[in-house]
């Protein structure tokens, strides 16, 4: 009679994880990605949820898709949110020089950004494709 508790345990366990997608547990630094090579793992963990029945598999794929966290990041143009907020001070105000040095330091990228003007207006569904909400003034 033990044996019930644990079994309930690890189904639940299972279901939760194929339901909440593989590749937005393993990769949330990749959502917001809108297309890419898609990431063979990602997709042969979400295929699995379809042997367990068919709603997780195509939950998992669904959820992987619409955060785009199975699509492989470009290592060509990638830089980690984390070092880009070092070049935005308390006031949300962005330094042109510190954020060329990250470019020039991650990607080797020389960009003119003395010319860069900021954009007057956000795009509202553009921001909401990317998972993003407008910032209020």
């Amino acid at each position: 009679m033990r044996l019930k508790p644990l079994a309930c345990v690890l189904l639940t366990t299972a279901l939760a994880t194929q339901l909440a997608a593989c590749g937005t547990i393993f990769y949330p630094e990749r959502r917001g990605q809108i297309q890419g090579n898609i990431d063979p793992g990602i997709a042969a963990l979400n295929a699995i949820g379809l042997l367990f029945y068919l709603v997780p598999g195509i939950v998992a794929f669904a959820v992987d898709f619409a955060t785009g966290a199975i699509y492989l990041p470009d290592q060509r143009y990638s830089i980690a949110p984390e070092r880009l907020n070092e070049a935005v001070d308390a006031q949300g105000k962005v330094d042109q020089l510190k954020l060329k040095a990250i470019i020039k330091q991650e990607l080797n990228l020389d960009l003119p950004l003395e010319r860069a003007q900021p954009m007057a207006k956000p795009d509202h569904q553009e921001l909401a494709l990317l998972g993003l909400a407008p910032q209020r003034a």
